[in-house]
């Protein structure tokens, strides 16, 4: 049975952040298309348990629905409701074993949804909505098993058409619109960003005050996700703590090695608060003070960061953060004597790729790596206030490198921090944490 919003919805459900994107999303979508976003399906971890259940960072975006079995159906001008949820019934006997449901009846009150159907009625009734609709937007290929049951709920109404039904002519990528309004982030996202921010330093701090030599990766990822769950928050991705040459391993995960006296720790580590991710990267001495090799590449990362953060304004271009940081590291590359010949010869060949092989940042929100696109029209996108993106320059030395001078193999640097563009200077929602060798050793020293 479904449950009406007209019914009992509160004027604050309508006016929520959730309520005014879907009817941002429906105006650019127009009032002869569809809009269907699914739920995240429930992952298994191994035989009969699960992975724990995240769901799809899209319906997250639109309607705060924490459960999976579930679609949200957005039909712009729809007479009877233009919001449409389906998801799973209450349901006594399932909810001691799994937890409280929302239910329909929940979905429209705690939501604020036009309509909401039991999950069960979704094959019955979604034909029914993409008729007379010209336009479907959706993740097309993302999801195979729902793809093919949308491709059944289509010829079902072409199946129609001698009988006058009209059926979607146009299949259109949701990412196109959605992907544009997640990019921008209201002041309740950012709230909730700051937060997972200052989280995520808080467990950067625990992690470099236990670091001793003897520690072990996964000793200091515990002393991280600690402090994650004792704020309500989860990792936002797996964290990566590696010592030593681990730390030249960009997606490093094993954690299980020890941490040795002389070496450093790179943690790259982000707590995730109500689905909004931070990504932070320190790089710090185990035993408390840098070697002076260690001090000299921390150093330069540290300033290609400051460069590519200078750049980070209204008006500038995506890639003017990665040239700035690439400029800047190539040139003390070649100060130090890790590279030969011209500054600009390096840059141009992507020699210095040897010791840098990644971008210098990406978008941040709902995804780690959030959605937007960083090119428009075949040019670099240009920065506006509202985004947020990481800014994370480093410096990677092979272990087993004979080119180079003994001191500097085996030392990998990643400095990461979270940064919003402004109307005027960025603002660094990670600047909390000790970031330069100087503050580092400081903070250590405590």
């Amino acid at each position: 049975m479904a449950r009406s919003s007209s019914e009992s919805r509160s004027p604050a459900t309508a006016r929520s952040p959730h309520a005014r994107r879907r009817r941002q999303l429906m105006r650019m979508a127009g009032e002869d298309a569809i809009v269907i976003v699914p739920a995240a399906a429930e992952r298994v971890r191994s035989r009969d348990t699960h992975f724990p259940y995240r769901q799809d960072s899209d319906l997250l975006y639109l309607s705060g629905f924490p459960e999976p079995e579930a679609v949200l159906a957005l039909i712009p001008g729809r007479a009877h409701g233009e919001s449409i949820l389906f998801c799973r019934e209450r349901d006594p006997e399932r909810e001691g074993w799994d937890g409280p449901r929302l239910g329909p009846e929940g979905a429209v009150d705690v939501l604020g949804v036009d309509d909401a159907y039991p999950i069960t009625d979704l094959d019955d009734i979604l034909p029914g909505l993409l008729e007379g609709r010209s336009r479907v937007y959706y993740h097309f290929g993302r999801d195979a098993e729902f793809d093919l049951k949308l491709i059944g709920w289509l010829n079902r109404v072409r199946a129609q058409v001698r009988s006058g039904a009209q059926p979607p002519h146009e299949f259109l990528e949701l990412g196109h619109l959605l992907d544009e309004l997640r990019l921008f982030k209201d002041a309740g996202e950012l709230k909730l960003m700051q937060k997972a921010a200052d989280v995520s330093v808080a467990a950067h701090e625990a992690a470099m005050r236990a670091a001793m030599p003897g520690i072990t990766e996964y000793q200091l990822q515990a002393e991280i996700e600690y402090v994650f769950r004792r704020h309500a928050a989860v990792p936002a991705y797996n964290s990566i703590v590696g010592t030593g040459a681990n730390a030249c391993v960009l997606h490093y995960n094993a954690n299980a090695a020890t941490a040795r006296d002389g070496e450093l720790v790179l943690i790259d580590a982000g707590a995730e608060v109500q689905g909004y991710a931070a990504d932070i990267t320190r790089t710090f001495p185990v035993s408390g003070r840098f070697t002076a090799p260690q001090r000299e590449l921390h150093d330069l990362v540290c300033a290609a960061q400051a460069a590519a953060l200078a750049r980070a304004r209204p008006g500038e271009a995506w890639d003017a953060m990665h040239e700035a940081a690439v400029h800047t590291l190539a040139d003390g590359l070649l100060r130090l004597g890790l590279l030969k010949g011209k500054l600009e010869k390096v840059v141009a060949d992507g020699s210095y790729r040897r010791f840098y092989r990644h971008k210098t940042g990406h978008w941040l929100g709902l995804d780690v790596h959030d959605v937007g696109d960083y090119r428009v029209d075949g040019q670099s996108r240009v920065l506006e206030p509202g985004m947020v993106f990481t800014i994370e320059p480093g410096l990677y030395v092979d272990a087993d490198d004979r080119s180079v001078d003994a001191k500097w193999r085996g030392i990998g640097i990643r400095i990461e921090d979270d940064v919003l563009v402004t109307k005027d200077a960025p603002r660094v929602l990670t600047g909390a944490l000790a970031r330069s060798a100087d503050e580092i050793e400081a903070f250590m020293a405590r």
